[in-house]
């Protein structure tokens, strides 16, 4: 009787002890002093086509940029330092991010940003991309690629690159040599990179045209520095001015809404298609004082035209879809949560794409994770707690993500 009773005591003490130090071992992977890296995990969805969003990395602040807002904050006639009674920044735009006016190049948006997209299911980004002139603010939106690109792998989404050679306009008689040039720094910085897109086991390059180099020995010349060319696509029904260098092209925002879509997709052109999806379209141009308006406006009706130009965009044949935009407030095209939308356009993305263990939730909790970035921006320990819960959603442990967020007050 005595050695069963002494078995049962070992047997209850070895059962608490081991409960409390379990529970110990659960507490002390939420943070322990060192922040644990995870690598990233991909979401789970339904949907196989590969998912893109069109980034524009062009936004300054007065942080970032010495005091002085960025142009696509202003363009000719507003000033963000002017607020309404809600705190509310005027800005060139008829839409207002939900964390308000922001630099592309702060590595707490890029988180915020990123961390956005894989939760709602896209697999990358396409960066729309100035070139290497010493214009203008090219170099900050190349600055802030850099810097977008640097997070990309530790997130676990992918990129490529959209070329902007309307600005060879200001190269003169050097156009050739100039973009040689930026596809050299291409080259040499990304195309090489193993989270850089590839179609056909070459780099994936997009063109938003041919509007300066419109012949195909343009593009010869300008592609005869790179080895191997890339995958070289342009907008639709552009093809043509660069030959046989190009290997497709991509749909996007236009008048005609899905008719032009549809056209687009059911074309007899015989090259690869990249399709789009857009949540509508409403420039500032004129309000802003830029001028150039082009004339035409696409409601978004809520998430309705978003819904129906991704609905048009999955059912192509097409194994690329590129979103139109993240982020081009100028043109009131951005899906990134806003005051006027929310988070819809992204949660119409987890339902459409079969992103079923995700939700709102999740990326409201992206919003928080953001909001104590800046509220706690020069608490070095809480960072590092914010830094674990960076790991913890890019390698999907949203549990303990929220569980440790929600601690750090």
């Amino acid at each position: 009787m005595k050695n069963i009773r002494l078995l049962l005591l070992i047997f209850v003490v070895t059962y608490f002890v081991g409960c409390k130090k379990s529970s110990t071992t659960v507490d002390e992977t939420l943070y322990n002093g060192t922040v644990v890296v995870y690598s990233p995990a991909n979401v789970a969805k339904t949907v196989s086509k590969r998912i893109f969003s069109h980034v524009m990395p062009w936004f300054e602040s007065k942080e970032s940029n010495s005091g002085q807002w960025g142009q696509h904050w202003k363009m000719a006639n507003k000033n963000p330092d002017v607020t309404d009674g809600s705190g509310k920044r005027q800005i060139a735009s008829y839409y207002y991010p939900m964390i308000g006016p922001y630099a592309s190049g702060d590595y707490d948006v890029i988180e915020y940003q990123l961390l956005l997209m894989k939760l709602s299911g896209v697999d990358g980004v396409m960066i729309d991309w100035p070139g290497k002139q010493l214009l203008y603010d090219y170099p900050f939106s190349v600055r802030n690629t850099e810097r977008m690109v640097a997070m990309l792998e530790k997130v676990g989404l992918t990129f490529s690159i959209v070329y902007e050679d309307r600005n060879l306009v200001d190269a003169g008689a050097n156009k050739i040599a100039v973009a040689q040039n930026d596809m050299n720094y291409l080259q040499s910085n990304f195309f090489g990179l193993s989270y850089y897109e590839k179609v056909d086991s070459k780099p994936l390059l997009l063109d938003f045209g041919p509007i300066q180099m419109q012949t195909p020995s343009d593009w010869t010349s300008i592609f005869s520095v790179l080895s191997p060319k890339p995958s070289f696509f342009t907008l639709w029904y552009e093809s043509g001015e660069a030959g046989s260098n190009a290997s497709g092209e991509y749909a996007w925002i236009y008048s005609n809404y899905l008719t032009g879509l549809n056209n687009f997709y059911n074309n007899g052109y015989t090259g690869k298609k990249i399709a789009a999806a857009y949540p509508g379209f409403k420039d500032f141009y004129t309000a802003g004082g830029w001028g150039g308006a082009l004339g035409w406006q696409i409601d978004h009706n809520g998430t309705a035209t978003f819904n129906a130009t991704l609905d048009a965009a999955l059912a192509s044949s097409s194994n690329y879809i590129q979103l139109c935009t993240w982020n081009d407030y100028g043109e009131g095209t951005m899906i990134e949560p806003t005051q006027e939308f929310g988070y819809g356009f992204l949660t119409s993305l987890q339902t459409k794409l079969g992103v079923s263990s995700l939700s709102q939730t999740d990326l409201e909790t992206v919003n928080n994770l953001y909001t104590k970035r800046k509220a706690f921006k020069t608490d070095t320990e809480k960072q590092k707690k914010l830094d674990q819960v960076f790991y913890y959603m890019v390698s999907l442990q949203m549990e303990k993500a929220k569980k440790l967020l929600n601690s750090i007050t």
